[in-house]
């Protein structure tokens, strides 16, 4: 596990295996509307009574409010030096988020690829899980970004 407080971190401090725990996100109803309201208004996100009879059988935040969450818990748990720039990756929800439920994010590194052609920097995948109070898995992020190299003044 890393200490998130510590200096921002370039392509030599990580390793494969490593892995970052967030803080923790207690998620209410009203914060769900709220997001639905904005970015995805549909009965089943904004009100309890239509969401009954929907497939998720009760009110459910919108996946991309869980991945809105993640990305900001994600953030503040991998310090990466000049911020957490994004080349790709695969987005799945395992199960509903729900109101009450307390999300927090494991992360873990799983692929280190220097570039070839830019010395400055390379490639890293990580596996981000959200997970809610009950260690249930409600998304798996895979995804890639680009992470600075040490510079000589640094080494």
């Amino acid at each position: 596990m890393h200490d998130a407080s510590s200096d921002s971190l370039t392509l030599e401090d990580l390793h494969i295996g490593q892995t970052f725990v967030s803080e923790s996100h207690l998620l209410s109803a009203e914060q769900i509307k709220a997001f639905a309201r904005e970015f995805d208004p549909q009965p089943f996100h904004l009100e309890e009574e239509a969401a009954k009879d929907s497939f998720f059988e009760g009110l459910a935040a919108s996946g991309w409010h869980t991945a809105s969450l993640s990305m900001r818990m994600l953030v503040a748990s991998l310090p990466i030096k000049g911020g957490l720039i994004g080349a790709g990756g695969e987005i799945s929800w395992t199960r509903s988020t729900r109101p009450g439920d307390e999300l927090h994010l494991e992360t873990e590194i799983t692929e280190i690829k220097p570039s070839r052609s830019r010395p400055e920097r390379g490639t890293v995948t990580i596996r981000s899980v959200t997970k809610n109070q009950n260690a249930e898995t409600v998304q798996i992020l895979v995804s890639r970004i680009v992470v600075p190299r040490r510079t000589k003044s640094e080494a």
